[in-house]
Protein backbone atom coordinates (compact mmCIF):
# COMPACT_ATOMS: atom_id res chain seq x y z
CA UNK A 1 0.00 0.00 0.00
CA UNK A 2 2.96 2.42 0.46
CA UNK A 3 4.59 2.13 -2.38
CA UNK A 4 6.42 5.44 -3.03
CA UNK A 5 7.32 6.28 -6.52
CA UNK A 6 9.34 9.81 -7.61
CA UNK A 7 6.99 10.99 -10.58
CA UNK A 8 9.81 13.66 -11.24
CA UNK A 9 11.78 11.55 -12.74
CA UNK A 10 9.31 9.43 -14.29
CA UNK A 11 10.36 8.44 -18.29
CA UNK A 12 6.49 8.32 -19.60
CA UNK A 13 3.31 9.57 -19.04
CA UNK A 14 -0.03 9.30 -17.02
CA UNK A 15 -2.09 6.84 -19.14
CA UNK A 16 -5.51 6.77 -17.24
CA UNK A 17 -7.83 4.96 -19.46
CA UNK A 18 -4.61 1.98 -20.05
CA UNK A 19 -4.70 -1.24 -17.98
CA UNK A 20 -0.84 -1.63 -17.34
CA UNK A 21 0.42 -3.67 -14.73
CA UNK A 22 4.00 -3.64 -13.17
CA UNK A 23 4.73 -5.65 -10.57
CA UNK A 24 6.36 -3.95 -7.54
CA UNK A 25 7.26 -6.81 -4.76
CA UNK A 26 4.23 -8.04 -3.48
CA UNK A 27 2.38 -4.87 -4.96
CA UNK A 28 0.91 -3.75 -8.29
CA UNK A 29 0.66 -0.67 -9.87
CA UNK A 30 -2.54 -1.23 -11.41
CA UNK A 31 -3.84 1.52 -14.56
CA UNK A 32 -0.91 4.33 -13.46
CA UNK A 33 2.20 4.29 -15.45
CA UNK A 34 4.06 3.01 -18.53
CA UNK A 35 8.02 3.37 -17.28
CA UNK A 36 11.57 1.95 -18.19
CA UNK A 37 14.62 1.95 -16.76
CA UNK A 38 13.55 0.88 -12.86
CA UNK A 39 15.10 0.77 -9.91
CA UNK A 40 13.98 -0.33 -7.00
CA UNK A 41 13.90 0.96 -3.20
CA UNK A 42 12.44 -0.52 0.34
CA UNK A 43 8.94 1.41 1.14
CA UNK A 44 7.62 1.62 4.92
CA UNK A 45 5.33 -1.67 4.43
CA UNK A 46 8.69 -3.33 3.71
CA UNK A 47 7.79 -4.06 -0.20
CA UNK A 48 9.50 -3.33 -3.13
CA UNK A 49 9.19 0.96 -3.97
CA UNK A 50 9.38 2.08 -8.06
CA UNK A 51 11.73 5.05 -8.49
CA UNK A 52 11.69 6.62 -11.81
CA UNK A 53 14.61 7.90 -13.37
CA UNK A 54 14.17 10.47 -15.70
CA UNK A 55 12.28 13.63 -16.24
CA UNK A 56 8.67 13.67 -17.14
CA UNK A 57 7.66 16.32 -18.99
CA UNK A 58 4.99 18.92 -17.79
CA UNK A 59 1.08 16.63 -17.95
CA UNK A 60 -1.87 17.44 -19.86
CA UNK A 61 -4.10 18.87 -17.43
CA UNK A 62 -7.53 18.89 -17.83
CA UNK A 63 -8.68 22.22 -16.68
CA UNK A 64 -12.10 22.15 -17.79
CA UNK A 65 -13.75 19.20 -15.91
CA UNK A 66 -12.26 17.46 -13.24
CA UNK A 67 -12.15 13.19 -13.41
CA UNK A 68 -13.15 12.15 -10.35
CA UNK A 69 -15.28 8.85 -11.13
CA UNK A 70 -12.72 6.71 -11.87
CA UNK A 71 -10.81 7.49 -9.03
CA UNK A 72 -8.56 9.87 -10.89
CA UNK A 73 -7.64 13.95 -11.36
CA UNK A 74 -5.94 14.18 -14.32
CA UNK A 75 -2.97 12.61 -13.39
CA UNK A 76 -3.13 12.05 -9.74
CA UNK A 77 -5.23 9.59 -7.66
CA UNK A 78 -5.52 5.95 -8.92
CA UNK A 79 -4.84 2.41 -6.92
CA UNK A 80 -1.70 1.61 -5.96
CA UNK A 81 -2.17 -1.36 -4.17
CA UNK A 82 -1.42 -5.29 -3.85
CA UNK A 83 -3.85 -7.65 -6.10
CA UNK A 84 -4.86 -8.26 -2.48
CA UNK A 85 -6.81 -5.10 -1.97
CA UNK A 86 -8.22 -4.43 -5.15
CA UNK A 87 -11.17 -6.75 -4.71
CA UNK A 88 -11.83 -5.56 -1.28
CA UNK A 89 -11.54 -1.64 -2.97
CA UNK A 90 -13.89 -2.58 -5.50
CA UNK A 91 -16.74 -3.93 -3.14
CA UNK A 92 -16.33 -1.04 -0.94
CA UNK A 93 -17.08 2.03 -4.21
CA UNK A 94 -19.77 -0.40 -5.74
CA UNK A 95 -21.09 -0.04 -1.72
CA UNK A 96 -20.47 3.83 -1.74
CA UNK A 97 -21.78 4.56 -5.14
CA UNK A 98 -25.09 2.65 -3.83
CA UNK A 99 -25.46 4.71 -0.36
CA UNK A 100 -25.11 7.69 -2.62
CA UNK A 101 -28.38 7.31 -4.11
CA UNK A 102 -30.28 5.07 -1.52
CA UNK A 103 -32.50 7.30 -0.55
CA UNK A 104 -32.94 4.99 3.31
CA UNK A 105 -29.44 5.77 4.08
CA UNK A 106 -28.69 9.30 3.18
CA UNK A 107 -32.12 9.73 5.58
CA UNK A 108 -30.54 7.91 8.57
CA UNK A 109 -27.24 10.03 7.45
CA UNK A 110 -29.07 13.25 7.99
CA UNK A 111 -30.48 12.37 11.21
CA UNK A 112 -27.14 11.10 12.41
CA UNK A 113 -25.55 14.54 10.91
CA UNK A 114 -28.75 16.54 12.83
CA UNK A 115 -29.14 14.83 16.23
CA UNK A 116 -25.85 13.22 16.89
CA UNK A 117 -23.01 15.26 15.23
CA UNK A 118 -25.01 18.36 15.79
CA UNK A 119 -25.61 20.07 12.02
CA UNK A 120 -25.68 22.57 11.04
CA UNK A 121 -22.75 24.18 12.48
CA UNK A 122 -23.07 28.29 12.33
CA UNK A 123 -21.34 30.39 9.78
CA UNK A 124 -20.55 32.81 12.86
CA UNK A 125 -19.72 36.71 12.14
CA UNK A 126 -16.24 37.40 13.44
CA UNK A 127 -17.00 40.97 14.25
CA UNK A 128 -13.62 41.76 16.16
CA UNK A 129 -11.32 39.71 13.78
CA UNK A 130 -13.42 41.87 11.81
CA UNK A 131 -12.37 45.16 13.11
CA UNK A 132 -9.00 44.49 13.30
CA UNK A 133 -8.18 44.16 9.76
CA UNK A 134 -9.68 47.30 8.91
CA UNK A 135 -7.39 49.41 6.98
CA UNK A 136 -6.85 53.21 8.42
CA UNK A 137 -9.62 54.20 6.22
CA UNK A 138 -11.96 51.83 8.00
CA UNK A 139 -12.76 49.31 5.24
CA UNK A 140 -12.01 45.62 5.28
CA UNK A 141 -13.28 42.49 4.52
CA UNK A 142 -16.10 40.98 6.33
CA UNK A 143 -14.34 37.29 8.01
CA UNK A 144 -16.54 34.89 8.96
CA UNK A 145 -16.24 31.68 10.82
CA UNK A 146 -17.55 28.26 10.11
CA UNK A 147 -18.06 27.03 13.20
CA UNK A 148 -16.62 22.92 12.80
CA UNK A 149 -15.39 23.18 16.26
CA UNK A 150 -19.02 23.20 17.91
CA UNK A 151 -19.12 19.53 16.34
CA UNK A 152 -19.65 16.22 18.47
CA UNK A 153 -16.00 15.31 19.36
CA UNK A 154 -14.66 18.44 18.71
CA UNK A 155 -13.55 18.95 14.92
CA UNK A 156 -15.02 18.50 10.75
CA UNK A 157 -13.92 14.76 11.52
CA UNK A 158 -16.99 12.93 12.60
CA UNK A 159 -19.25 13.91 9.64
CA UNK A 160 -17.44 11.55 7.97
CA UNK A 161 -16.44 9.00 10.62
CA UNK A 162 -20.41 8.10 11.09
CA UNK A 163 -20.59 8.12 7.69
CA UNK A 164 -18.05 5.69 7.10
CA UNK A 165 -19.06 3.16 10.43
CA UNK A 166 -22.97 3.25 9.09
CA UNK A 167 -21.18 1.93 5.78
CA UNK A 168 -19.34 -0.45 7.52
CA UNK A 169 -21.93 -1.65 9.18
CA UNK A 170 -23.69 -1.84 5.89
CA UNK A 171 -21.55 -3.57 4.65
CA UNK A 172 -21.77 -6.75 7.30
CA UNK A 173 -18.07 -5.70 9.00
CA UNK A 174 -17.79 -6.27 12.82
CA UNK A 175 -14.08 -4.49 13.90
CA UNK A 176 -13.42 -0.83 12.37
CA UNK A 177 -9.52 0.27 12.39
CA UNK A 178 -8.47 3.63 11.54
CA UNK A 179 -4.75 5.15 12.23
CA UNK A 180 -4.88 9.10 13.62
CA UNK A 181 -2.40 12.41 14.26
CA UNK A 182 -3.72 14.71 16.43
CA UNK A 183 -6.61 12.18 17.82
CA UNK A 184 -9.75 13.91 16.26
CA UNK A 185 -10.20 11.17 14.07
CA UNK A 186 -9.36 8.57 16.29
CA UNK A 187 -12.22 10.74 18.88
CA UNK A 188 -14.68 10.71 15.92
CA UNK A 189 -14.06 7.31 14.69
CA UNK A 190 -14.29 5.58 18.41
CA UNK A 191 -17.72 7.70 18.97
CA UNK A 192 -19.02 6.44 15.67
CA UNK A 193 -18.07 2.64 16.23
CA UNK A 194 -19.59 3.26 19.67
CA UNK A 195 -22.97 4.49 18.95
CA UNK A 196 -23.29 2.09 16.26
CA UNK A 197 -22.03 -1.00 18.56
CA UNK A 198 -18.65 -1.78 16.53
CA UNK A 199 -15.44 -2.98 17.71
CA UNK A 200 -12.77 -0.23 16.91
CA UNK A 201 -9.10 -0.53 16.67
CA UNK A 202 -7.03 3.13 16.62
CA UNK A 203 -3.69 3.52 15.87
CA UNK A 204 -1.40 6.16 17.27
CA UNK A 205 2.14 7.29 16.62
CA UNK A 206 4.30 7.50 20.20
CA UNK A 207 5.42 10.97 19.60
CA UNK A 208 1.50 12.26 18.77
CA UNK A 209 0.29 10.20 22.00
CA UNK A 210 2.46 12.51 24.29
CA UNK A 211 1.33 15.84 22.49
CA UNK A 212 -2.46 14.84 21.99
CA UNK A 213 -3.36 12.92 25.36
CA UNK A 214 -6.10 14.13 26.32
CA UNK A 215 -8.03 13.07 22.79
CA UNK A 216 -5.97 9.50 23.75
CA UNK A 217 -8.29 9.58 26.91
CA UNK A 218 -11.22 10.02 25.39
CA UNK A 219 -10.59 7.16 22.53
CA UNK A 220 -10.34 4.69 25.55
CA UNK A 221 -12.95 6.44 27.19
CA UNK A 222 -15.17 5.85 24.07
CA UNK A 223 -14.48 2.05 23.83
CA UNK A 224 -11.42 1.78 21.21
CA UNK A 225 -8.46 -0.34 21.55
CA UNK A 226 -5.03 1.96 21.33
CA UNK A 227 -2.06 0.65 19.50
CA UNK A 228 0.65 2.75 19.63
CA UNK A 229 3.13 2.90 16.99
CA UNK A 230 6.45 4.27 16.81
CA UNK A 231 6.78 7.78 15.15
CA UNK A 232 3.76 9.67 14.44
CA UNK A 233 0.91 9.83 11.72
CA UNK A 234 2.19 8.53 8.90
CA UNK A 235 3.85 5.71 10.89
CA UNK A 236 0.35 4.83 12.49
CA UNK A 237 -1.20 4.82 9.03
CA UNK A 238 0.80 1.77 7.60
CA UNK A 239 0.28 0.09 10.85
CA UNK A 240 -3.57 0.64 10.27
CA UNK A 241 -3.14 -0.81 6.72
CA UNK A 242 -1.27 -3.99 7.55
CA UNK A 243 -4.13 -4.75 10.59
CA UNK A 244 -6.97 -4.13 7.54
CA UNK A 245 -5.00 -6.02 5.05
CA UNK A 246 -4.54 -9.13 7.35
CA UNK A 247 -8.62 -9.10 8.18
CA UNK A 248 -9.95 -8.13 4.69
CA UNK A 249 -13.08 -10.11 5.46
CA UNK A 250 -14.29 -8.68 9.30
CA UNK A 251 -12.64 -5.46 9.18
CA UNK A 252 -13.40 -1.82 7.69
CA UNK A 253 -10.29 0.85 7.46
CA UNK A 254 -11.93 4.12 7.93
CA UNK A 255 -9.88 6.43 6.62
CA UNK A 256 -10.24 10.43 7.93
CA UNK A 257 -8.09 11.75 5.10
CA UNK A 258 -8.34 12.64 1.18
CA UNK A 259 -5.47 9.99 0.23
CA UNK A 260 -5.10 6.89 0.12
CA UNK A 261 -6.72 4.44 -3.11
CA UNK A 262 -9.74 5.16 -4.69
CA UNK A 263 -12.31 5.15 -3.72
CA UNK A 264 -11.12 6.43 -0.35
CA UNK A 265 -9.90 10.04 -1.14
CA UNK A 266 -13.70 10.35 -3.11
CA UNK A 267 -15.73 8.92 -0.07
CA UNK A 268 -14.37 11.55 2.47
CA UNK A 269 -14.88 14.59 0.25
CA UNK A 270 -18.53 13.39 -0.16
CA UNK A 271 -19.08 13.05 3.45
CA UNK A 272 -17.49 16.35 4.34
CA UNK A 273 -19.17 18.25 1.64
CA UNK A 274 -21.48 19.11 4.09
CA UNK A 275 -19.36 22.14 5.43
CA UNK A 276 -19.71 23.56 2.04
CA UNK A 277 -23.55 22.92 0.98
CA UNK A 278 -24.29 24.89 4.55
CA UNK A 279 -21.77 27.37 4.20
CA UNK A 280 -23.75 28.36 0.41
CA UNK A 281 -27.32 27.95 2.24
CA UNK A 282 -25.80 30.29 5.12
CA UNK A 283 -24.07 32.72 3.67
CA UNK A 284 -27.58 32.99 0.94
CA UNK A 285 -29.47 33.48 4.45
CA UNK A 286 -27.14 36.09 5.77
CA UNK A 287 -26.12 38.49 2.94
CA UNK A 288 -27.98 36.95 -0.13
CA UNK A 289 -24.49 35.81 -1.87
CA UNK A 290 -21.60 33.68 -1.91
CA UNK A 291 -18.41 33.79 -0.38
CA UNK A 292 -15.87 35.68 -1.91
CA UNK A 293 -13.18 33.63 -0.51
CA UNK A 294 -12.85 30.59 1.09
CA UNK A 295 -9.87 29.79 3.20
CA UNK A 296 -8.91 26.15 5.28
CA UNK A 297 -5.83 24.97 6.14
CA UNK A 298 -4.11 21.93 4.46
CA UNK A 299 -2.59 18.86 5.87
CA UNK A 300 -3.65 16.04 4.06
CA UNK A 301 -7.30 17.93 3.35
CA UNK A 302 -10.39 16.58 4.23
CA UNK A 303 -11.61 20.30 5.67
CA UNK A 304 -10.41 22.22 3.09
CA UNK A 305 -12.44 20.03 0.36
CA UNK A 306 -15.08 19.93 2.90
CA UNK A 307 -15.60 23.13 2.37
CA UNK A 308 -14.37 23.85 -1.50
CA UNK A 309 -16.16 21.37 -3.16
CA UNK A 310 -19.20 22.99 -3.42
CA UNK A 311 -17.55 26.03 -4.76
CA UNK A 312 -14.94 24.32 -7.18
CA UNK A 313 -17.29 25.50 -10.43
CA UNK A 314 -17.72 29.03 -9.15
CA UNK A 315 -14.20 30.64 -10.25
CA UNK A 316 -15.86 33.89 -9.03
CA UNK A 317 -15.32 31.98 -5.36
CA UNK A 318 -11.54 32.13 -4.41
CA UNK A 319 -10.07 29.30 -2.86
CA UNK A 320 -7.24 29.56 -0.34
CA UNK A 321 -5.43 26.04 0.81
CA UNK A 322 -2.89 26.96 3.88
CA UNK A 323 -0.08 24.74 4.66
CA UNK A 324 2.15 24.70 7.49
CA UNK A 325 5.43 26.02 7.23
CA UNK A 326 6.65 24.74 10.33
CA UNK A 327 10.26 26.05 11.11
CA UNK A 328 10.03 27.85 7.65
CA UNK A 329 10.63 26.68 4.08
CA UNK A 330 13.91 26.47 3.31
CA UNK A 331 14.31 24.35 6.82
CA UNK A 332 14.01 21.09 6.64
CA UNK A 333 10.68 21.34 8.96
CA UNK A 334 7.52 21.77 7.55
CA UNK A 335 4.61 20.12 5.62
CA UNK A 336 4.00 22.23 3.02
CA UNK A 337 3.44 19.53 0.14
CA UNK A 338 2.13 21.62 -2.01
CA UNK A 339 5.01 24.41 -1.51
CA UNK A 340 8.41 21.67 -2.08
CA UNK A 341 6.78 19.01 -2.48
CA UNK A 342 7.14 16.48 -5.77
CA UNK A 343 4.92 14.01 -7.56
CA UNK A 344 5.11 10.53 -6.28
CA UNK A 345 3.18 7.43 -5.21
CA UNK A 346 2.27 7.11 -1.30
CA UNK A 347 0.00 4.98 0.04
CA UNK A 348 -1.85 3.67 -2.39
CA UNK A 349 -2.37 7.17 -4.12
CA UNK A 350 -0.46 9.70 -6.87
CA UNK A 351 -0.44 13.08 -5.68
CA UNK A 352 2.37 15.92 -3.84
CA UNK A 353 5.05 14.13 -1.69
CA UNK A 354 7.74 15.63 0.63
CA UNK A 355 10.71 13.57 -0.50
CA UNK A 356 14.59 13.50 -0.82
CA UNK A 357 16.49 12.84 -4.28
CA UNK A 358 16.22 8.94 -3.79
CA UNK A 359 12.46 8.92 -3.22
CA UNK A 360 11.85 8.38 0.10
CA UNK A 361 9.77 9.91 2.25
CA UNK A 362 10.85 13.40 4.27
CA UNK A 363 9.53 13.00 8.07
CA UNK A 364 7.28 16.74 7.91
CA UNK A 365 6.66 18.80 11.01
CA UNK A 366 4.22 21.27 12.27
CA UNK A 367 3.29 22.45 15.77
CA UNK A 368 -0.03 21.45 14.85
CA UNK A 369 -0.38 17.55 14.96
CA UNK A 370 -3.16 17.03 12.35
CA UNK A 371 -1.05 18.76 9.50
CA UNK A 372 1.82 16.56 9.85
CA UNK A 373 1.42 14.51 7.07
CA UNK A 374 3.74 14.21 4.35
CA UNK A 375 1.64 13.93 0.97
CA UNK A 376 -1.84 15.78 0.22
CA UNK A 377 -5.12 14.56 -1.23
CA UNK A 378 -5.18 13.38 -5.48
CA UNK A 379 -7.83 16.46 -5.39
CA UNK A 380 -6.00 19.38 -3.92
CA UNK A 381 -2.91 18.33 -5.78
CA UNK A 382 -5.04 18.54 -8.95
CA UNK A 383 -6.63 22.19 -7.89
CA UNK A 384 -3.22 23.44 -7.79
CA UNK A 385 -2.16 22.30 -10.89
CA UNK A 386 -4.91 23.19 -12.67
CA UNK A 387 -4.44 26.88 -10.49
CA UNK A 388 -8.43 26.53 -9.38
CA UNK A 389 -7.04 26.44 -5.88
CA UNK A 390 -4.15 28.83 -4.56
CA UNK A 391 -1.55 27.92 -1.43
CA UNK A 392 0.67 29.23 0.75
CA UNK A 393 1.55 28.75 4.26
CA UNK A 394 2.57 30.02 7.60
CA UNK A 395 5.52 29.31 10.07
CA UNK A 396 4.50 27.79 13.99
CA UNK A 397 4.92 31.16 15.36
CA UNK A 398 2.14 32.99 12.89
CA UNK A 399 -0.31 30.00 13.77
CA UNK A 400 0.40 30.21 17.77
CA UNK A 401 -0.38 33.94 17.31
CA UNK A 402 -3.12 33.58 15.14
CA UNK A 403 -4.65 31.15 17.70
CA UNK A 404 -4.07 33.27 20.77
CA UNK A 405 -5.59 36.69 19.22
CA UNK A 406 -8.96 34.17 18.47
CA UNK A 407 -8.98 33.43 21.93
CA UNK A 408 -8.43 36.96 23.08
CA UNK A 409 -10.75 38.69 20.42
CA UNK A 410 -13.77 36.53 20.25
CA UNK A 411 -13.57 34.11 22.99
CA UNK A 412 -12.90 30.73 20.41
CA UNK A 413 -10.52 28.44 21.39
CA UNK A 414 -9.62 27.03 17.63
CA UNK A 415 -6.82 23.98 17.13
CA UNK A 416 -3.75 24.48 16.07
CA UNK A 417 -4.22 23.12 12.90
CA UNK A 418 -7.36 25.41 12.25
CA UNK A 419 -5.18 28.21 13.58
CA UNK A 420 -2.55 27.92 10.27
CA UNK A 421 -5.66 29.29 8.40
CA UNK A 422 -6.64 31.96 10.33
CA UNK A 423 -3.22 33.25 10.37
CA UNK A 424 -3.38 33.81 7.14
CA UNK A 425 -5.63 36.58 7.64
CA UNK A 426 -3.10 38.75 8.56
CA UNK A 427 -1.20 38.65 4.65
CA UNK A 428 -4.87 38.18 2.61
CA UNK A 429 -6.76 40.72 4.21
CA UNK A 430 -4.81 44.37 3.39
CA UNK A 431 -4.81 42.50 -0.39
CA UNK A 432 -8.57 42.63 -0.07
CA UNK A 433 -11.33 45.33 -0.65
CA UNK A 434 -14.24 46.56 2.01
CA UNK A 435 -17.14 44.26 2.22
CA UNK A 436 -15.40 41.21 0.98
CA UNK A 437 -16.82 38.33 2.17
CA UNK A 438 -13.79 35.72 3.65
CA UNK A 439 -14.93 32.57 5.31
CA UNK A 440 -12.42 29.99 7.56
CA UNK A 441 -13.04 26.77 8.15
CA UNK A 442 -12.77 26.66 12.09
CA UNK A 443 -12.49 22.74 11.56
CA UNK A 444 -11.63 22.05 15.19
CA UNK A 445 -11.46 23.24 18.68
CA UNK A 446 -7.95 23.80 20.75
CA UNK A 447 -8.95 22.30 24.11
CA UNK A 448 -6.44 19.10 23.24
CA UNK A 449 -3.50 21.99 22.36
CA UNK A 450 -4.18 24.09 25.13
CA UNK A 451 -1.18 22.66 27.28
CA UNK A 452 1.09 22.81 24.23
CA UNK A 453 0.47 26.60 23.46
CA UNK A 454 0.69 27.80 27.07
CA UNK A 455 3.95 26.14 27.35
CA UNK A 456 5.31 26.87 24.51
CA UNK A 457 8.33 29.68 23.89
CA UNK A 458 6.65 31.46 21.15
CA UNK A 459 3.45 31.98 23.51
CA UNK A 460 2.94 35.72 23.59
CA UNK A 461 2.34 37.22 26.49
CA UNK A 462 1.67 40.62 25.03
CA UNK A 463 -1.64 41.78 23.88
CA UNK A 464 -0.61 43.80 21.07
CA UNK A 465 -1.00 42.01 17.89
CA UNK A 466 1.29 42.28 14.82
CA UNK A 467 0.14 44.66 12.06
CA UNK A 468 -1.19 43.17 8.85
CA UNK A 469 1.45 42.05 6.12
CA UNK A 470 1.27 42.47 2.49
CA UNK A 471 1.14 39.37 0.21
Amino acid sequence: MACNMRSDLLASQICPTSSVKRRIGNASVVRAVVVDNNTWAKDVLGTSSLIMRRTLTKPQVETDERQGNNGRFGRFGGKFVPETLMTSLSKLETEFNLVLHDAKFQAELATALRDYVGRETPLYFAQQLTNHYKNKNGKGPDIYLKREDLNHGGAHKINNAIAQAMLAKRLGRKCVVAATGAGQHGVATAAACAKLSLQCTIFMGTKDMEKQSSNLLLMKLLGAEVKSVDGNFKEATSEAFREWVGNLETSYYLTGTVVGPHPCPSMVREFQSVIGRETRKQAMEKWGGKPDVLIACVGSGSNALGLFHEFIEEKDVRLIGVEAAGFGLESDSHSATLAKGDVGVYHGTMSYLLQDEEGQIVRPHSIGVGLEYPGVGPELSFLKDTGRAEYYSVTDKEALDACHMLCRMEGIIPSLEASHALAFLNKLCPTLSGGTKVVVNCSGRGDKDAEMILNHKYYPMEKEWPASQKL
